[in-house]
């Protein structure tokens, strides 16, 4: 796996044997951040559930973020996170929380313009997730939630404030781009 763009294009990332995660391939990370550049999201601040290797946050960096909060509860990811960071020379722009996902939105407080959500294809609680994103004070104006999931369970249109604004399909992954209202 690679950075499919900015300043460190090209940067091969460490992963986990893939029985272990199911990376992000190239062409969605390069779709998801195709739909981000046409979007009104902030970039200042990004937030990565389900991190794995880091991949969508470091892709975040490399192309102009200003700071990326990774969140994984495996130790092993959480590592791999922190090497891929220290490969790129970006440790000093990132905070890596290793603990699960509903432990990290009790403490954390910034205000994300961008949230990466890219849970395991066989977690059901994709809606759970979207309503508390949607009720928290983790979301700004025009805040962008990048949801890949399979279609494995149905996602609604609206989350309390959150809209779906575009969905895109690549193979088994699908990407939802949910957007809070003005």
């Amino acid at each position: 796996m690679r950075v499919t763009g900015g300043k460190v294009r090209g940067t091969h990332l460490k992963t986990l044997p893939r029985r272990s995660i199911r990376p992000t391939t190239n062409i969605v990370r390069q779709a998801i951040f195709s739909l981000l550049e046409n979007s009104t999201a902030n970039w200042q601040y990004v937030l990565d559930l389900y991190a794995g290797s880091g991949a969508l946050g470091i892709e975040a960096l490399s192309r102009g973020t200003g700071w990326v909060d990774f969140v994984d509860h495996r130790k092993s990811c959480c590592d791999i996170i922190k090497t891929n960071l220290e490969k790129i020379g970006e440790l000093g722009r990132a905070h890596i929380y290793c603990c699960s996902v509903d432990k990290a939105l009790t403490f954390l407080s910034s205000k994300y313009g961008i949230i990466f959500i890219d849970p395991p294809y066989s977690d059901p609680s994709a809606n759970n997730l979207l309503t508390n994103l949607a009720k928290s004070k983790l979301l700004g104006e025009n805040s962008a939630i990048m949801l890949c999931h399979a279609n494995r369970f149905p996602l609604n249109p609206d989350y309390d404030g959150l809209h779906l604004v575009k969905q895109r399909r690549y193979g088994d992954t699908f990407i939802f781009m949910y957007q809070k209202e003005v």
